[in-house]
């Protein structure tokens, strides 16, 4: 007891923990924190508001303590700081100095304690920046600069990173993905209005644009959103002597096209201001600019007016007369002009102008779609500038000319452009005598001269040594001449012999064994084509076409129908020639003879059949105005396809996938399912009858013109409805509909035209509403009867099925039958060969036979009967002096016969027999 009242000694508690601090092994600078909350209220306190000094020294002190970046966490403090400070500028400008050291600190990264801060503080960071853009009100030029270079730190520049104790700074992407979300980017495009008078601010603060939108859409969005475009484009030229407030506005409007809304950004740059200044500065720029970075932003600027014009054709390109001055400069090299703009202008053999004369030559196609724009094609010459490089080329160039590979490509170009604009210019076009410059460039292409195209770019696409470019563009021009059916030009196109010399191209092509590419199949197809055009409803012109045109589509029309899925164009090829044939032979009867006699319509007929259906209708088209002919008719009776199919069973297999393409309702055999509408789509049906003008089709009519259904009815009254015994019952079954087809289209007119009459709440007189009653019901009757027909026919045929199965059952069993009989006779001719007694009844048997068989038989017992038969012969054959003996083969004997005969295939023996020496045989 006494020893547990001693009072054990406690052990002594250790108060100091040592750490990497005190050990001087932490790395970089220690934070000293700032109570924020003592230095607002020394800014905001009524009592201590003009302490200036103070204020300063406060000021000065945070920012010797923060020097290495703001925590995330005490931006709200920071910025309520600057605030305050930027309220009381223009007051005291004292406080200019701590806010650019404030600005200065805060582009720096932003310091994180925690991982979880940069999650944690986003919102707080998105709205310190954009705070950043709203201290552009501060009237200060010093500050303003620095709000620049803070924003540009924070977005764009990789500041060194600096090692802080227990902080870890933020990356430069996270800094970007705020910026995205704030709206520091709309800020400062509106703040430019407030730069008007401050063009170095203003260009620091485009700069910083520039850096803002060019990789970010968000960006590019949210300054779209300010109309930076608009804003931008307006100022842009400004006085400024360095040119970069020009370059600083080009680069933003190409950064925005490139990550903004194009339409949007040619929606602002659409209104007169922009398209105004935009001439001047290319005005400027082209008159003016000498050096590569003058003629690199003179191109930018054309194609952002491009793009313009693209979007927005109602822009004011021609009031401003800038559309004008654009038709000048892409002329004034082919085109001699007194106007002061030109006058000394010159454009080398540069990349930079060698691209303008490019873009010039774009972007008048895109102006061109403005009607208006037509007089000014004319003022301007442009047809006579373009078709200065409309003929044949060379392998060297001149002096201070462009190369042979920068003229193919303008050549190219040039001929495309023409494409559009020549059909706007025709008297202009004629004037040019443009068609004897595309046939002598033709004529050329086919020559023999020896040139070897360059194929650059886009438009040279396949003419790399040859000219196939050249002939490609060409054709493409000629073929959008002929297309606008102009009969003068057209007329000069055929009386300078163009038909005759595409004839000739066709025939070589037609003819040749290399494979054809993409380009030779386009091209073939557009000589077709323009034959079509020139031919059509002109015998005179279908009479130059002649066999050798014959000639050519039947070769064309022998094409592999395997290939029209090849991808490369054989199909439209196809179609050009089957449209050739409609244009250029049917409607000539010489040429329809020749056609003929060549098995045109044979061919014709294995196209139908093997084409897709996108190319029926024309085909059908094709083959009904042949059939005017009448040696037509025999022709396509008289056509077979491999599998047997005729004319009639192609005809009707078509008929069907058109009517399952419509939806037209029938029953699983074929029939017609609904009386009351025999021939309505489900298309048709869901359109409904509506009112119309009188000079409007109804859906019934339309239907006619939509769909091949009234073609095949045609082929058919040509070819006759009956006489096809190829056809089966199902096929016999739709015939019966395509009969009456007309019968229930005129119904189906008068029906809408009922339909109509009672939705508009006309009453016909009473005559005429027993007609529309009359009509309709006879219709419908006629739709009942053609049923009832059908269901006769598929009847009659089950009946028929029947029977032949019948018949074939009995064949059956009759083959059946001879078989057990012939089993059975040799089992009796076995059993007589084997069995003595059995070949004696046998024998009686057949005596018996004999004399039931007679009529007469009392001359038997007459004196001068002799027999015949020889006697004690116990056979069942009738036998002579010679008598043929069936052997029995030896695979059933095995071996020699019972007489003792050698054992001989032979199954016939010839043996010599005395007279009364008797013998057994069956």
């Amino acid at each position: 007891m006494a020893s547990s009242d001693v009072q054990k000694t406690p052990l002594p508690v250790v108060k100091h923990v040592i750490g990497d601090d005190d050990m001087g092994i932490k790395k970089g600078v220690k934070i000293q924190v700032v109570n924020y909350s003592k230095v607002i209220k020394l800014l905001t306190d009524p009592h201590s508001v003009t302490l200036y000094e103070r204020h300063l020294n406060a000021l000065q002190k945070l920012i010797r303590h923060y020097q290495v970046g703001f925590l995330m966490k005490d931006l709200v403090q920071v910025f309520k700081i600057l605030n305050v400070c930027a309220d009381r500028v223009q007051e005291q400008p004292l406080y200019i100095q701590p806010m650019m050291e404030i600005l200065k600190i805060a582009g720096l990264p932003f310091l994180k304690e925690k991982t979880s801060d940069g999650t944690a503080y986003a919102q707080i960071v998105v709205e310190s920046i954009s705070q950043l853009g709203y201290l552009m009100r501060v009237p200060s030029k010093e500050v303003r600069l620095q709000l620049a270079s803070t924003l540009l730190n924070i977005f764009s520049n990789e500041l060194p990173k600096q090692e802080v104790q227990d902080h870890q700074a933020s990356s430069r992407a996270y800094n970007m993905a705020m910026v995205e979300k704030s709206d520091v980017a709309e800020t400062l495009v509106k703040s430019l209005a407030l730069l008007e008078q401050d063009i170095d601010v203003k260009l620091h603060i485009l700069d910083l644009l520039q850096n803002l939108s060019a990789f970010s859409a968000p960006n590019c969005d949210k300054m779209l959103a300010a109309e930076a475009a608009s804003r931008i484009c307006s100022r842009m030229n400004d006085a400024e002597p360095t040119g970069r407030l020009l370059f600083r506005s080009i680069e933003i409007l190409w950064n925005l096209l490139e990550n903004g809304n194009k339409e949007e950004i040619a929606e602002q740059l659409s209104s007169f201001i922009c398209i105004k200044a935009l001439q001047e500065a290319f005005s400027q720029q082209m008159t003016s600019g000498f050096s590569h970075y003058d003629r690199q932003l003179r191109n930018d600027l054309l194609v952002i007016a491009t793009l313009i014009a693209t979007v927005c054709p109602q822009a004011p390109f021609i009031e401003t007369g800038f559309a004008k001055q654009l038709l000048l400069f892409a002329t004034f090299q082919e085109v001699r002009s007194h106007n002061v703009l030109v006058r000394h202008l010159k454009l080398g053999t540069s990349i930079e102008d060698f691209e303008l004369k490019k873009l010039l030559i774009n972007i008048i196609i895109v102006l061109s779609k403005d009607v208006s724009m037509v007089p000014l094609l004319a003022e301007g010459h442009i047809l006579l500038a373009l078709f200065s490089y409309v003929r044949g080329n060379e392998n060297v160039s001149q002096h201070q000319e462009w190369t042979p590979a920068q003229f193919e490509e303008v050549q190219l170009h040039a001929m495309s452009a023409l494409c559009t604009v020549a059909p706007l210019c025709v008297q202009d076009y004629m004037t040019c005598q443009g068609n004897t410059r595309l046939l002598l460039l033709l004529e050329w292409c086919v020559g023999k001269e020896d040139f070897a195209g360059h194929g650059n770019a886009f438009h040279g696409y396949g003419g790399r040594g040859n000219k196939r470019a050249q002939m490609r563009y060409c054709l493409h021009l000629m073929r959008s001449i002929v297309s606008i059916g102009e009969a003068s030009v057209n007329q000069d196109f055929v009386d300078q012999g163009a038909i005759n010399q595409i004839l000739d191209i066709l025939l070589s092509a037609s003819h040749s064994e290399s494979d054809d590419d993409v380009i030779d199949v386009e091209m073939q197809s557009d000589m077709l084509s323009i034959l079509s055009i020139l031919c059509e409803g002109d015998i005179h012109r279908k009479e130059l076409f002649g066999e050798k045109g014959v000639k050519v589509v039947l070769q064309y029309l022998k094409t592999n129908p395997k290939k029209l899925c090849s991808g490369l164009g054989y199909h439209r090829m196809m179609l050009a020639t089957v449209d050739s044939i409609w244009c250029c032979v049917v409607g000539a009867y010489l040429n329809e003879d020749l056609f003929l006699e060549g098995q045109g319509v044979f061919f014709l007929l294995d196209l139908l059949q093997t084409c897709s259906a996108n190319m029926h209708n024309l085909i059908l088209g094709c083959l009904l105005d042949l059939c005017e002919n009448a040696k037509t008719v025999a022709h396509m009776l008289a056509w077979k396809s491999d599998k047997n199919t005729t004319v009639a069973s192609l005809l009707i297999k078509i008929w069907k996938q058109e009517e399952q393409a419509l939806g037209v309702a029938r029953n699983e055999n074929g029939t017609i399912a609904d009386t009351r509408k025999p021939l309505m789509g489900v298309v048709q049906e869901k359109a409904g009858i509506v009112p119309l003008p009188a000079n409007s089709r109804s859906q019934a009519i339309v239907d006619v013109f939509e769909n091949m259904r009234a073609k095949i009815y045609a082929l058919f009254c040509k070819i006759g409805f009956d006489d096809h015994p190829s056809l089966s019952t199902s096929d016999q079954v739709v015939v019966c509909i395509i009969e009456k087809y007309l019968d229930f289209k005129q119904g189906e007119v008068w029906k809408e035209v009922t339909s109509e009459l009672e939705q508009e709440g006309v009453r016909p007189v009473t005559p005429d509403e027993e007609a529309l009653s009359v009509i309709n019901r006879t219709t419908e009757e006629l739709a009942i009867n053609v049923a009832d027909t059908q269901v006769d026919m598929l009847e009659t045929q089950l009946q028929q099925d029947l029977l032949e199965e019948q018949e074939m059952y009995a064949e059956i069993r009759e083959n059946h039958r001879q078989k057990e009989k012939a089993i059975k006779r040799w089992n009796n001719y076995v059993a007589r060969t084997s069995n003595y007694s059995l070949l004696k009844a046998a024998k009686t048997d057949q005596d018996l036979s004999i004399n039931a068989s007679r009529v007469q038989t009392d001359f038997l017992d007459s004196d001068t009967y002799h027999s015949t038969d020889l006697a004690n012969l116990q056979t069942t054959t009738f036998q002579s002096r010679h008598v043929n003996i069936d052997s029995t083969p030896l695979e059933l004997t095995g071996g020699p016969t019972l007489l003792g005969q050698p054992n001989e295939r032979d199954i016939t023996n010839r043996v010599t027999m005395k007279e009364n020496t008797p013998i057994f045989v069956s």
